[in-house]
Protein backbone atom coordinates (compact mmCIF):
# COMPACT_ATOMS: atom_id res chain seq x y z
CA UNK A 1 0.00 0.00 0.00
CA UNK A 2 2.98 2.32 0.52
CA UNK A 3 4.48 1.70 -2.92
CA UNK A 4 2.42 4.02 -5.11
CA UNK A 5 4.79 3.53 -8.05
CA UNK A 6 3.54 -0.01 -8.67
CA UNK A 7 0.00 -0.76 -9.88
CA UNK A 8 -1.99 -2.46 -7.07
CA UNK A 9 -2.79 -5.40 -9.38
CA UNK A 10 0.88 -6.37 -9.13
CA UNK A 11 0.75 -6.86 -5.35
CA UNK A 12 -2.08 -6.16 -2.87
CA UNK A 13 -4.86 -6.57 -5.47
CA UNK A 14 -3.33 -9.33 -7.53
CA UNK A 15 -5.66 -11.84 -9.17
CA UNK A 16 -7.80 -13.70 -6.67
CA UNK A 17 -9.01 -16.49 -8.94
CA UNK A 18 -7.63 -19.88 -8.00
CA UNK A 19 -6.64 -20.72 -11.58
CA UNK A 20 -4.53 -17.61 -12.10
CA UNK A 21 -2.94 -17.56 -8.64
CA UNK A 22 -1.93 -21.24 -8.97
CA UNK A 23 -0.53 -21.01 -12.49
CA UNK A 24 2.82 -22.54 -11.62
CA UNK A 25 1.32 -25.30 -9.44
CA UNK A 26 -1.45 -26.21 -11.90
CA UNK A 27 1.22 -27.31 -14.39
CA UNK A 28 1.97 -30.20 -12.01
CA UNK A 29 -1.38 -30.93 -10.35
CA UNK A 30 -5.00 -30.62 -11.54
CA UNK A 31 -7.03 -27.77 -9.98
CA UNK A 32 -9.40 -30.11 -8.14
CA UNK A 33 -6.50 -31.83 -6.39
CA UNK A 34 -4.95 -28.51 -5.37
CA UNK A 35 -8.22 -27.27 -3.88
CA UNK A 36 -8.89 -30.53 -2.00
CA UNK A 37 -5.44 -30.50 -0.43
CA UNK A 38 -5.70 -26.81 0.47
CA UNK A 39 -9.13 -27.35 2.01
CA UNK A 40 -7.88 -30.28 4.09
CA UNK A 41 -5.04 -28.23 5.55
CA UNK A 42 -7.12 -25.06 6.03
CA UNK A 43 -5.48 -23.17 3.19
CA UNK A 44 -8.86 -22.24 1.77
CA UNK A 45 -12.52 -23.19 1.68
CA UNK A 46 -15.46 -24.13 -0.52
CA UNK A 47 -18.69 -22.12 -0.63
CA UNK A 48 -22.06 -23.34 -1.95
CA UNK A 49 -24.12 -20.75 -3.84
CA UNK A 50 -27.70 -21.18 -2.66
CA UNK A 51 -29.18 -19.58 -5.77
CA UNK A 52 -27.30 -21.66 -8.34
CA UNK A 53 -26.40 -24.73 -6.29
CA UNK A 54 -22.80 -24.40 -7.50
CA UNK A 55 -19.91 -25.31 -5.23
CA UNK A 56 -16.96 -22.98 -5.73
CA UNK A 57 -13.51 -22.39 -4.30
CA UNK A 58 -13.42 -19.00 -2.58
CA UNK A 59 -11.44 -16.38 -4.46
CA UNK A 60 -8.48 -15.15 -2.47
CA UNK A 61 -5.05 -13.78 -3.40
CA UNK A 62 -2.45 -16.53 -3.03
CA UNK A 63 -0.25 -14.50 -0.66
CA UNK A 64 -3.27 -13.89 1.61
CA UNK A 65 -4.17 -17.59 1.52
CA UNK A 66 -0.65 -18.72 2.43
CA UNK A 67 -0.15 -15.87 4.91
CA UNK A 68 -3.26 -16.79 6.89
CA UNK A 69 -2.22 -20.43 6.89
CA UNK A 70 1.18 -19.56 8.35
CA UNK A 71 -0.48 -17.39 11.00
CA UNK A 72 -3.29 -19.67 12.14
CA UNK A 73 -2.43 -23.31 11.39
CA UNK A 74 -0.58 -25.16 14.17
CA UNK A 75 -0.15 -25.06 17.93
CA UNK A 76 2.94 -22.81 17.89
CA UNK A 77 1.03 -20.20 15.92
CA UNK A 78 -1.94 -20.40 18.29
CA UNK A 79 0.28 -19.50 21.22
CA UNK A 80 2.09 -16.76 19.31
CA UNK A 81 -1.20 -15.13 18.33
CA UNK A 82 -1.84 -14.36 22.01
CA UNK A 83 1.47 -12.58 22.51
CA UNK A 84 0.97 -8.93 23.38
CA UNK A 85 3.34 -7.99 20.57
CA UNK A 86 1.25 -9.95 18.02
CA UNK A 87 -1.98 -8.32 19.19
CA UNK A 88 -0.37 -4.88 18.95
CA UNK A 89 0.92 -5.69 15.45
CA UNK A 90 -2.51 -6.79 14.19
CA UNK A 91 -4.10 -3.67 15.67
CA UNK A 92 -1.48 -1.28 14.32
CA UNK A 93 -1.61 -2.81 10.85
CA UNK A 94 -5.42 -2.67 10.81
CA UNK A 95 -5.40 0.97 11.89
CA UNK A 96 -2.63 1.78 9.41
CA UNK A 97 -4.55 0.18 6.54
CA UNK A 98 -7.66 2.07 7.61
CA UNK A 99 -5.79 5.39 7.40
CA UNK A 100 -4.27 4.41 4.06
CA UNK A 101 -7.70 3.67 2.63
CA UNK A 102 -9.18 6.89 4.04
CA UNK A 103 -6.68 9.00 2.10
CA UNK A 104 -7.51 10.54 -1.31
CA UNK A 105 -4.56 8.64 -2.84
CA UNK A 106 -6.29 5.35 -2.04
CA UNK A 107 -8.69 5.79 -4.97
CA UNK A 108 -6.04 4.12 -7.14
CA UNK A 109 -6.96 0.85 -5.40
CA UNK A 110 -10.65 0.92 -6.37
CA UNK A 111 -10.49 -0.27 -9.98
CA UNK A 112 -7.79 -2.92 -9.32
CA UNK A 113 -9.93 -4.24 -6.45
CA UNK A 114 -12.94 -4.44 -8.77
CA UNK A 115 -10.86 -6.24 -11.40
CA UNK A 116 -9.28 -8.64 -8.90
CA UNK A 117 -12.66 -9.89 -7.64
CA UNK A 118 -14.54 -9.40 -10.94
CA UNK A 119 -17.09 -7.03 -9.38
CA UNK A 120 -17.96 -5.11 -12.57
CA UNK A 121 -21.36 -6.86 -13.06
CA UNK A 122 -22.49 -5.83 -9.55
CA UNK A 123 -21.86 -2.09 -9.79
CA UNK A 124 -25.32 -1.30 -11.22
CA UNK A 125 -26.81 -2.41 -7.87
CA UNK A 126 -25.07 0.42 -6.01
CA UNK A 127 -26.54 3.82 -5.13
CA UNK A 128 -23.40 5.22 -6.77
CA UNK A 129 -22.46 2.83 -9.61
CA UNK A 130 -19.49 4.88 -10.87
CA UNK A 131 -16.31 3.68 -9.11
CA UNK A 132 -14.55 6.92 -10.06
CA UNK A 133 -17.08 8.97 -8.04
CA UNK A 134 -15.86 7.69 -4.65
CA UNK A 135 -13.45 10.02 -2.77
CA UNK A 136 -11.50 7.18 -1.07
CA UNK A 137 -11.13 3.42 -1.24
CA UNK A 138 -12.94 3.02 2.08
CA UNK A 139 -15.89 5.01 0.74
CA UNK A 140 -16.11 2.50 -2.11
CA UNK A 141 -15.56 -0.48 0.19
CA UNK A 142 -18.54 0.53 2.37
CA UNK A 143 -20.61 1.47 -0.68
CA UNK A 144 -24.38 1.58 -0.28
CA UNK A 145 -26.66 -0.73 -2.24
CA UNK A 146 -30.03 0.20 -3.74
CA UNK A 147 -32.81 -1.16 -1.56
CA UNK A 148 -34.57 -2.42 -4.69
CA UNK A 149 -31.55 -4.64 -5.42
CA UNK A 150 -32.12 -6.68 -2.24
CA UNK A 151 -35.87 -7.17 -1.71
CA UNK A 152 -36.67 -9.19 1.40
CA UNK A 153 -38.28 -12.62 1.08
CA UNK A 154 -41.97 -12.83 2.04
CA UNK A 155 -42.26 -9.17 3.10
CA UNK A 156 -45.82 -9.69 4.33
CA UNK A 157 -44.81 -12.44 6.79
CA UNK A 158 -43.40 -11.00 10.03
CA UNK A 159 -42.40 -14.46 11.24
CA UNK A 160 -39.75 -14.82 8.52
CA UNK A 161 -36.15 -13.98 9.39
CA UNK A 162 -33.67 -13.31 6.62
CA UNK A 163 -29.97 -13.06 5.86
CA UNK A 164 -28.37 -9.97 7.41
CA UNK A 165 -25.77 -9.57 4.67
CA UNK A 166 -24.37 -10.63 1.33
CA UNK A 167 -22.34 -13.34 2.98
CA UNK A 168 -21.06 -16.87 3.35
CA UNK A 169 -23.54 -18.20 5.92
CA UNK A 170 -23.58 -21.05 8.41
CA UNK A 171 -26.66 -21.86 10.52
CA UNK A 172 -26.87 -23.94 13.68
CA UNK A 173 -29.99 -24.85 15.73
CA UNK A 174 -27.83 -24.76 18.88
CA UNK A 175 -24.52 -23.42 20.14
CA UNK A 176 -23.38 -27.00 20.80
CA UNK A 177 -23.76 -27.83 17.09
CA UNK A 178 -21.89 -24.63 16.16
CA UNK A 179 -18.93 -25.57 18.35
CA UNK A 180 -19.00 -29.19 17.18
CA UNK A 181 -18.98 -28.49 13.45
CA UNK A 182 -17.62 -24.98 12.96
CA UNK A 183 -16.28 -22.90 15.86
CA UNK A 184 -13.29 -25.00 16.96
CA UNK A 185 -11.52 -22.43 19.12
CA UNK A 186 -11.37 -23.04 22.86
CA UNK A 187 -13.97 -21.49 25.17
CA UNK A 188 -16.72 -20.12 22.92
CA UNK A 189 -19.80 -19.22 25.00
CA UNK A 190 -22.72 -16.86 24.51
CA UNK A 191 -21.70 -15.03 27.67
CA UNK A 192 -18.25 -14.29 26.22
CA UNK A 193 -19.66 -13.42 22.79
CA UNK A 194 -22.31 -11.02 24.12
CA UNK A 195 -20.24 -9.68 27.00
CA UNK A 196 -23.07 -10.13 29.51
CA UNK A 197 -24.22 -13.14 31.58
CA UNK A 198 -27.70 -11.60 31.94
CA UNK A 199 -28.12 -11.15 28.19
CA UNK A 200 -26.65 -14.57 27.42
CA UNK A 201 -29.15 -16.22 29.78
CA UNK A 202 -31.98 -15.07 27.51
CA UNK A 203 -30.51 -17.10 24.62
CA UNK A 204 -29.52 -20.36 26.35
CA UNK A 205 -30.55 -23.24 24.07
CA UNK A 206 -31.13 -20.89 21.16
CA UNK A 207 -30.01 -20.80 17.51
CA UNK A 208 -26.99 -19.20 15.90
CA UNK A 209 -26.50 -17.82 12.39
CA UNK A 210 -23.00 -16.75 11.32
CA UNK A 211 -22.80 -14.46 8.28
CA UNK A 212 -19.21 -13.97 7.11
CA UNK A 213 -18.42 -11.13 4.74
CA UNK A 214 -15.34 -11.70 2.57
CA UNK A 215 -13.52 -8.54 1.40
CA UNK A 216 -15.17 -8.76 -2.05
CA UNK A 217 -18.71 -8.80 -0.60
CA UNK A 218 -21.00 -5.78 -0.27
CA UNK A 219 -19.87 -4.64 3.17
CA UNK A 220 -22.94 -3.52 5.06
CA UNK A 221 -25.27 -5.46 7.30
CA UNK A 222 -29.05 -5.34 7.61
CA UNK A 223 -31.77 -6.19 10.11
CA UNK A 224 -32.76 -9.90 9.94
CA UNK A 225 -36.07 -9.10 11.68
CA UNK A 226 -38.19 -6.03 12.45
CA UNK A 227 -37.99 -4.70 15.97
CA UNK A 228 -37.05 -2.03 18.48
CA UNK A 229 -33.45 -1.33 19.50
CA UNK A 230 -33.12 -2.15 23.22
CA UNK A 231 -29.36 -2.18 23.64
CA UNK A 232 -25.99 -1.37 22.06
CA UNK A 233 -22.74 -2.59 23.61
CA UNK A 234 -19.31 -2.02 22.06
CA UNK A 235 -16.68 -4.55 23.14
CA UNK A 236 -12.98 -3.85 22.47
CA UNK A 237 -10.85 -6.71 21.25
CA UNK A 238 -8.30 -8.16 18.87
CA UNK A 239 -8.11 -8.09 15.06
CA UNK A 240 -7.87 -11.77 14.09
CA UNK A 241 -9.17 -12.98 10.73
CA UNK A 242 -12.73 -14.37 10.63
CA UNK A 243 -11.93 -16.65 7.70
CA UNK A 244 -12.69 -20.37 8.25
CA UNK A 245 -8.92 -20.94 8.16
CA UNK A 246 -8.91 -19.57 11.71
CA UNK A 247 -12.47 -20.36 12.87
CA UNK A 248 -12.21 -24.08 12.01
CA UNK A 249 -8.79 -24.56 13.57
CA UNK A 250 -8.82 -26.39 16.94
CA UNK A 251 -6.79 -24.69 19.64
CA UNK A 252 -6.63 -21.80 22.03
CA UNK A 253 -7.86 -19.06 19.68
CA UNK A 254 -11.55 -18.11 20.00
CA UNK A 255 -11.89 -15.47 17.29
CA UNK A 256 -15.51 -14.39 17.77
CA UNK A 257 -15.15 -13.85 21.53
CA UNK A 258 -11.74 -12.21 21.30
CA UNK A 259 -12.27 -9.79 18.40
CA UNK A 260 -13.55 -6.23 18.55
CA UNK A 261 -17.36 -6.26 18.19
CA UNK A 262 -20.61 -4.42 18.78
CA UNK A 263 -23.74 -6.11 20.16
CA UNK A 264 -27.18 -4.76 19.20
CA UNK A 265 -30.20 -6.18 21.01
CA UNK A 266 -33.62 -5.94 19.34
CA UNK A 267 -37.06 -6.62 20.75
CA UNK A 268 -38.69 -8.42 17.83
CA UNK A 269 -41.96 -6.83 16.71
CA UNK A 270 -43.68 -10.09 15.76
CA UNK A 271 -42.98 -12.01 18.97
CA UNK A 272 -41.59 -9.63 21.60
CA UNK A 273 -38.51 -11.87 21.88
CA UNK A 274 -34.93 -10.56 22.18
CA UNK A 275 -32.66 -10.92 19.12
CA UNK A 276 -28.91 -10.27 19.37
CA UNK A 277 -27.04 -8.98 16.32
CA UNK A 278 -23.27 -9.04 16.79
CA UNK A 279 -21.09 -7.12 14.32
CA UNK A 280 -17.59 -8.62 14.56
CA UNK A 281 -14.55 -6.75 13.28
CA UNK A 282 -11.54 -8.62 11.92
CA UNK A 283 -8.04 -8.36 10.53
CA UNK A 284 -7.64 -5.06 8.64
CA UNK A 285 -11.14 -3.86 9.62
CA UNK A 286 -10.62 -0.25 10.67
CA UNK A 287 -14.08 0.40 12.07
CA UNK A 288 -17.65 -0.77 12.63
CA UNK A 289 -20.14 2.04 12.03
CA UNK A 290 -23.91 2.14 12.50
CA UNK A 291 -25.84 4.22 9.97
CA UNK A 292 -29.03 6.25 9.99
CA UNK A 293 -29.15 6.65 13.78
CA UNK A 294 -30.12 3.02 14.39
CA UNK A 295 -27.79 2.88 17.41
CA UNK A 296 -30.22 5.09 19.38
CA UNK A 297 -32.21 3.15 21.96
CA UNK A 298 -35.90 2.92 21.09
CA UNK A 299 -35.33 3.17 17.34
CA UNK A 300 -37.67 1.04 15.22
CA UNK A 301 -35.98 -0.97 12.48
CA UNK A 302 -37.59 -3.10 9.81
CA UNK A 303 -36.40 -6.36 8.31
CA UNK A 304 -33.98 -5.65 5.48
CA UNK A 305 -33.09 -2.15 6.70
CA UNK A 306 -29.38 -1.29 6.62
CA UNK A 307 -27.92 -1.16 10.13
CA UNK A 308 -24.25 -0.48 9.56
CA UNK A 309 -21.07 -0.71 7.52
CA UNK A 310 -17.64 -2.28 7.94
CA UNK A 311 -14.56 -0.50 6.62
CA UNK A 312 -11.79 -2.36 4.88
CA UNK A 313 -11.36 -6.06 5.53
CA UNK A 314 -13.38 -9.22 6.06
CA UNK A 315 -15.88 -9.28 8.91
CA UNK A 316 -18.83 -11.20 10.34
CA UNK A 317 -22.36 -10.67 11.64
CA UNK A 318 -23.66 -13.23 14.15
CA UNK A 319 -27.40 -13.37 14.86
CA UNK A 320 -28.51 -15.15 18.03
CA UNK A 321 -32.12 -16.28 18.52
CA UNK A 322 -33.70 -17.53 21.78
CA UNK A 323 -35.06 -21.10 21.98
CA UNK A 324 -38.04 -21.76 19.73
CA UNK A 325 -37.78 -18.43 17.93
CA UNK A 326 -36.78 -19.75 14.50
CA UNK A 327 -36.82 -22.97 12.49
CA UNK A 328 -33.70 -22.73 10.36
CA UNK A 329 -34.01 -23.93 6.75
CA UNK A 330 -32.87 -27.53 6.43
CA UNK A 331 -30.50 -26.93 3.50
CA UNK A 332 -28.57 -24.29 5.48
CA UNK A 333 -28.21 -26.55 8.50
CA UNK A 334 -27.20 -29.52 6.32
CA UNK A 335 -24.54 -27.48 4.51
CA UNK A 336 -23.20 -26.24 7.84
CA UNK A 337 -23.18 -29.53 9.74
CA UNK A 338 -23.18 -32.30 7.12
CA UNK A 339 -20.83 -30.67 4.61
CA UNK A 340 -18.95 -28.27 6.92
CA UNK A 341 -19.41 -25.62 4.28
CA UNK A 342 -20.74 -22.09 4.07
CA UNK A 343 -23.70 -21.14 1.88
CA UNK A 344 -23.46 -17.98 -0.20
CA UNK A 345 -26.51 -15.81 0.57
CA UNK A 346 -27.70 -12.29 -0.17
CA UNK A 347 -29.36 -9.69 2.05
CA UNK A 348 -33.03 -10.46 2.66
Amino acid sequence: AENHNQPPTSHIHGSSTSVESHTWLSKILPAGTIESVENKFHLGNYVLDRQTGEKTWEAMSIYVRVGMHLLYYGSAQENALHWKRTLQLLQSQSEKMGMEYDSPESTQHINPFIQSFQLEPTLFEMVEPDPNAYPTFNAFFAREIKESARPIAEPENDLVTSSPADCRLTAFPSVDLATKYWIKGYGFTLERLLGSPELAAQFNGGSLVIARLAPQDYHRWHAPVSGTVRGIKDIPGAYYTVNPQAINEPGTLDVFCENKRSVMTLERSATGSPIAIVAVGAMLVGSIKYVGGVDTLGTQVRRGQCLGAFYYGGSTVIVVYPPGEVALDEDLVKNSTGHNMETYMKVG
